[in-house]
């Protein structure tokens, strides 16, 4: 098996989690209106969601290099002082959920942001429904051009009269493990959030060190939040993780939610958790605010 299909930690937790009925789930074509990825699987009804009250949000333009990345933003309307939180979002695209969550942090003040760094690809992440054709595209992505994407968002930002100095990052699955990759790439990075990361890479070239490898260049406070029950990145791991950064001295704290399977915060799919999830946006929110991203 080539890296480029390889079943990466994150995507066995997102597909090996138990069944569920299709009760209380939206059609296909229903989740696909309301904007919601379905190489996830069915979208549950009762989604969460963010309005756009009291909020400037929409679709924007980064310039990377030669070419133009689309980005979601939502910012408090009237705030141009706005601290700066990227929202790095899963293999799935930028689709409905991912926006949402950009929503919610604009609502708690931030000026927060979602690129859809796949894009050089062509294809629209959210219309694929197959989770296996997504991982030539995704798991292609090149650190370096995932970090310098990063980096460009980070100064759209600013350009924006966002306050970059007051810089977050938030990601989900796949955008956990960019949290711990960027939080050892950029020492301006305030504090970082990893829901259910990745934490050790299958072998891939374009993926010079794992989050465990980075441990001891972490840049930023990170705060990591996995569910006991995921079937892709165990307990033991998330273990060596914490010990890892301990032994360098790096600043870290890691919450477990023992009956949590992978992806318990996505409240779009079967595997989410209320409680867990709700526990877990307190804990994101106060870490934020305890390293100066929020106030």
């Amino acid at each position: 098996m080539s890296f480029e299909t390889t079943m990466t930690s994150d995507v066995v937790g997102l597909t090996k989690v138990a069944p569920v009925s299709r009760r209380g789930f939206m059609s296909a074509t229903a989740a696909v209106a309301a904007g919601y990825t379905l190489a996830a699987g069915p979208v549950r009804a009762e989604v969460v969601a963010t309005d756009t009250n009291g909020l400037q949000a929409g679709d924007a333009k980064v310039k990377v290099g030669s070419e133009e990345m689309p980005v979601y933003f939502a910012r408090p309307a009237g705030n141009t002082k706005a601290p700066v939180i990227i929202v790095a979002m899963e293999i799935f695209g930028l689709h409905e959920y991912i926006k949402d969550v950009t929503r919610r942090l604009a609502k708690l003040g931030a000026f927060a942001i979602a690129p859809d760094y796949y894009f050089r690809k062509g294809t629209d992440l959210t219309k694929i429904t197959d989770i296996k054709e997504l991982l030539p595209i995704v798991n292609a992505k090149p650190d370096a051009e995932l970090l310098s994407d990063l980096d460009a968002v980070v100064a759209w930002a600013g350009s924006q009269a966002g306050d970059a100095a007051k810089l977050g990052i938030i990601g989900f699955c796949r955008g956990g493990r960019t949290v711990w990759e960027y939080a050892a790439h950029n020492s301006s990075l305030k504090a970082g959030v990893a829901f259910y990361g990745s934490l050790v890479d299958p072998a891939n070239p374009l993926w010079p060190k794992s989050p465990m490898q980075l441990a001891p260049e972490m840049k930023a406070p990170v705060l990591g939040l996995y569910g006991g029950a995921d079937t892709g990145i165990p307990v033991a791991q998330v273990e060596q993780m914490k010990a890892a950064l301990a032994e360098n001295k790096k600043t870290a704290e890691f919450k477990v939610y023992p009956e949590a399977p992978h992806g318990f915060h996505a409240d779009y799919r079967g595997s989410y958790r209320k409680d867990a999830a709700d526990d877990a946006w307190k804990q994101a929110k106060a870490w934020f605010k305890k390293y100066g991203v929020l106030s």
